[in-house]
């Protein structure tokens, strides 16, 4: 059994970074990160502060979905303060840097799923749920959550499965959430202040998505279309070529691959 304590002095000790990760908030149990994050920022917590928790109880994915985060599993939130321009920019640090200390730490090759899902061998390992709160050009805050199942047997959660896989599932063995988390957040803090040098970021996001060139089936809003994912935008939004040759821009909305 790997020794996995999330305290905050587990955490920071020595952390490469210069602000994120740098407080730390635990929690053993709690209904959702973000929520406590959102409370945290208003506030007026330090950008960088990250709360977490062992467990959560009404975690929430996109579309106001019940994200499941039992013991084992990774549930973490990010507060950051961004400029507005950066916004459209974040859903590729996170999901990068997710896929970043996965590979680092397990040697396992995650994908990327338009819009914010990571993927292990075709089934989801992590999903991400960003929240702004903005008012006009002023980004109050940004909420930055991720879910990642470390250690979970699947099986003991058949309502998952096939579309969901854990760490511990594909490599038969389990996984340090410390080291995991501690990664994530050096990889975090480099994409992020990276983002005022251009074009990288999404040049790789968009490269490592698994969606591009695949037929879809997409939900959004009153929006039921099926195409071919043919694009995304540097704003990080899909351009779905239809059969009758018309292009449609998608801003947000769940993907099903086709063949």
């Amino acid at each position: 059994m790997v020794e996995d304590s999330l305290s905050p002095a587990s955490i920071t000790d020595k952390l490469e970074t210069r602000f994120i990760g740098q407080r730390v908030i635990y929690h053993p149990r709690v209904t959702s990160t973000n929520e406590l994050a959102k409370q945290e920022a208003q506030r007026g917590a330090v950008g960088g502060t990250v709360v977490i928790a062992d467990e959560q109880t009404a975690g929430r994915g996109r579309l106001k979905r019940v994200w499941l985060s039992p013991k084992g599993s990774l549930a973490l939130s990010i507060i950051l303060y961004p400029g507005v321009v950066y916004l459209p920019s974040l859903i590729m640090v996170a999901s990068l840097s997710v896929a970043h200390s996965i590979e680092a730490v397990t040697g396992l090759k995650p994908q990327l799923r338009w819009p914010n899902d990571v993927l292990v061998n075709g089934r989801k390992v992590s999903g991400i749920l960003i929240e702004n709160n903005v008012q006009g050009s002023i980004v109050n805050y940004t909420i930055i959550g991720i879910g990642v199942n470390v250690n979970l047997k699947l099986s003991d959660f058949p309502g998952i499965l096939p579309a969901a896989t854990s760490l511990s599932d594909e490599l038969g063995r389990d996984v340090s959430r410390l080291a995991l988390i501690r990664c994530l957040l050096v990889e975090m803090e480099k994409l992020y202040l990276a983002l005022p040098t251009g074009g990288s970021i999404y040049q790789e996001w968009r490269d490592s998505l698994i969606t591009l060139g695949r037929r879809v089936h997409i939900k959004s809003g009153e929006v039921d279309c099926k195409g071919i994912a043919e694009s995304v935008a540097s704003d990080g939004s899909l351009l779905l070529r239809h059969p009758d040759g018309s292009l449609t821009k998608i801003v947000a909305g769940d993907v099903t691959l086709c063949d």
